[in-house]
């Protein structure tokens, strides 16, 4: 049994800054891959950034140089600092690992709006 719990997700304004975590606990005996991704109402949900074990990172086009996405191996744990928001930025974020096929949080809802 695999558990992801995900924290930080609120209201912000546009231009402001928000951190999410994503703890990963049970079974586990290594994750090779981490990640976020998010759907927005209406919309398919959509890779936001990964980072493997050794620290290679990818990122939507949409984010980058915006989001930061880091993790901490001795913790399972993974991070998503996310700078200069967006109202496009509004969606119900999710963490994953071990990649689509893998496992899901139950997700944590960022709203940008002023």
């Amino acid at each position: 049994q695999v558990q992801l719990v995900e924290s930080g997700g609120g209201l912000v304004q546009p231009g402001g800054s928000l951190r999410l975590s994503c703890a990963a606990s049970g079974s586990i005996i290594s994750i090779n891959i981490m990640g976020w991704y998010r759907q927005a109402p209406g919309k398919q949900r959509e890779l936001v950034a990964t980072v493997t074990s050794d620290g290679r990172t990818n990122y939507a086009d949409s984010v980058k140089g915006r989001f930061t996405i880091s993790r901490d191996n001795a913790k399972n744990t993974a991070y998503l600092q996310m700078n200069s928001l967006k109202p496009e930025d509004t969606a119900v974020y999710y963490c994953n690992i071990w990649g689509p096929f893998g496992y899901w949080g139950q997700g944590t809802q960022v709203t940008v709006s002023s």
